[in-house]
């Protein structure tokens, strides 16, 4: 063993000859004892006749073999379904009514919440749920959304595919009726009305009697307006000679908001509205009082009306052969409308007043505009 330079060296003897072997190693008392030991090594070899002529199994290595031990980036935590979704609703908030996040927002979270499995690497199994849980028309349109929201996701790089993609064009479903725009005949609003009035079918232990609601049910015949644009009316909204349409309340999340257009408007008041407005004007009567409370002093509840007391009424009626047949209140604007065309009222009249477009009109009331006919004008013939 030499030190030059204070590295260490080996040198030995060989076949008539001195070899040399620099180990690169500083001389410390540790590299001595790996000196010693690749001596030893060398001295073996020689022995037992296998020393390695090149001497490369004796210099040091030039570059270590070293194993890197790679550490794997950590897996991020799988995103669930729940959580992806809330990140979409947070973001669609800046863009959607209040009344949408609640109402059709929440209904998809909690029918994720009610997944057996709820990640991504899940959606035909989640497909399958829907379809054994849920209507078709349900299943699709909660894929559908599903798949908006992983879209979404992908934009925003949350994720890297839409594994929702093309289950809801899977689903088949069958071909449903349009929404029922039929009108009431001018008869059957007269029975139904009557109904109300006269608490026909109202029992004597009900607490609050039908007839309570007469004026709600006239008004929605007489205007056309939504119900939800009904019961949000304020007396503040009942000037002399018009209604200040502004604002509607959507009872299944009690939120007041703009009107479905995001247009205010204006109805104005005949003598039939003038009567029905007189007859429950409130003394005194404070601007911001509701026009048709419900008895506890709030907004009605549309959904509770239509199923306590609108339908039970309006079935009685077709059962006894008084109504042709059953409709929901919502149809009480549907009827408005048709009557008014029938009366040859103009479409952009009707539309300004019920807050809608003339091509509605056009596209869902043809029938009724096909009645209308051609005036007579009394022209002789010509002389």
């Amino acid at each position: 063993m030499l030190v030059s330079n204070n590295r260490l060296q080996l040198r030995f003897n060989y076949g008539g000859k001195r070899h040399y072997i620099s180990l690169g190693l500083a001389d410390t008392v540790l590299n001595r004892k790996i000196a010693e030991a690749k001596a030893k090594l060398i001295e073996s070899d020689i022995i037992y006749e296998r020393l390695d002529l090149t001497l490369e199994k004796y210099k040091p290595q030039t570059a270590l073999s070293v194993v890197t031990l790679v550490t794997p980036l950590p897996t991020p935590p799988k995103l669930s379904l729940l959580d992806l979704w809330q990140k979409y609703t947070d973001f669609q908030k800046e863009h959607l009514e209040e009344t949408t996040i609640i109402r059709d927002y929440g209904k998809i979270e909690n029918r994720i919440k009610k997944f057996p499995q709820a990640f991504l690497e899940d959606a035909v199994a989640i497909q399958a749920h829907l379809l054994n849980n849920y209507s078709t028309e349900v299943a699709k349109r909660t894929l559908k959304q599903l798949s908006a929201c992983c879209n979404w996701a992908i934009r925003k790089k949350l994720i890297s595919e839409n594994p929702f993609k093309e289950l809801a064009q899977e689903i088949k479903s069958r071909k449903t009726s349009r929404v029922s725009r039929k009108p009431f005949s001018r008869e059957c609003v007269a029975a139904i009305i009557a109904a109300f009035e006269r608490d026909t079918y109202s029992s004597k232990f009900a607490p609050v009697s039908h007839s309570y609601y007469a004026p709600y049910v006239k008004f929605l015949f007489h205007t056309g307006c939504r119900p939800e644009e009904a019961i949000a009316l304020k007396w503040k909204h009942i000037e002399k000679n018009r209604i200040y349409i502004c604002e509607a309340v959507a009872t299944d999340v009690r939120i007041r908001k703009v009107t479905k257009t995001d247009k205010p408007r204006y109805f104005p008041i005949n003598e039939e509205l003038r009567a029905i407005f007189e007859a429950i004007k409130p003394e005194p009567c404070l601007p911001d009082a509701l026009v048709f409370p419900a008895k506890n002093g709030k907004e009605l509840d549309t959904h509770n009306f239509l199923n306590r007391i609108w339908k039970p009424i309006v079935q009685r009626l077709v059962d006894e052969c008084k109504v042709k047949e059953y409709l929901p209140q919502y149809n009480c604007r549907h009827t408005f409308i048709t009557l008014c065309l029938e009366d040859g009222v103009p479409s952009r009249r009707v539309a300004d007043w019920c807050g809608t477009s003339v091509a509605v009109i056009e596209e869902h009331y043809a029938g009724a505009i096909a009645h209308i006919q051609v005036p007579s004008f009394g022209l002789g013939p010509n002389e």
